[in-house]
């Protein structure tokens, strides 16, 4: 897969909501201007060099087939297509819809499988005031979707059985919700503690 980098991203993305062409007006208008003109020209050469955006007679740009086998492409499992958005940027599962154009319930179903066999991380996380669920990649996902570059989508067995991680997963995020509760650090002490123990008694 050619590495992307979250600009790059945004721009790839950006053409895909423009029906694969994208114009100056088009980047003015978006959340790239953020950037400045230097950086998303910069961004543009690059992309442009990588054979991943063509240049128009009018001056627009289109994304390339190469560039929609990253994340758009339906030859790439949906599991696959999370695990290379993750390595980009960590998203909430409304960003994940969003840029990979797929309906929650078909994502709910890869992004559990991916998660119960330690490929993601869940984490809860404060956002202008609200506790949402943010998804990101951890090593073993990694070097998974670092694997199937040479062996393919076929050869990754997602196993099954592993209720132990699951739960300790799940210990984990409590904990991180413990952290950002109101309440006196005792507390959060005496509860972190019972946590701790019930992870020597589950032997993880």
């Amino acid at each position: 897969m050619r590495k992307l980098g979250t600009i790059d991203l945004e721009v790839l993305d950006l053409a895909i909501k423009k029906n694969g062409t994208f114009n100056e007006n088009n980047l003015e208008n978006s959340e790239l201007k953020r950037f400045g003109v230097g950086k998303i020209l910069d961004t543009l050469a690059s992309l442009k060099d990588r054979k991943l955006i063509s240049l128009n007679s009018d001056g627009s740009f289109s994304i390339t087939d190469l560039a929609r086998e990253i994340l758009w492409s339906n030859n790439v499992p949906t599991w696959a297509k999370i695990l290379r958005l993750l390595q980009i940027k960590s998203c909430t599962i409304v960003q994940i819809v969003d840029i990979l154009r797929i309906s929650e319930n078909e994502l709910i179903e890869d992004i559990e499988k991916l998660r119960k066999n330690q490929f993601v991380l869940m984490s809860p996380q404060r956002i202008e005031d609200k506790l949402v669920k943010v998804y990101e990649i951890l090593p073993e996902g990694v070097e998974e979707i670092d694997k199937t570059e040479v062996n393919g989508f076929d050869n990754t067995d997602f196993d099954e059985s592993k209720p132990k991680v699951e739960i300790l997963s799940i210990i984990d995020e409590i904990v991180k919700v413990i952290q950002d509760a109101q309440m006196e650090q005792s507390e959060k002490d005496s509860i972190n503690e019972k946590l701790s123990k019930l992870k020597d008694r589950l032997e993880i």
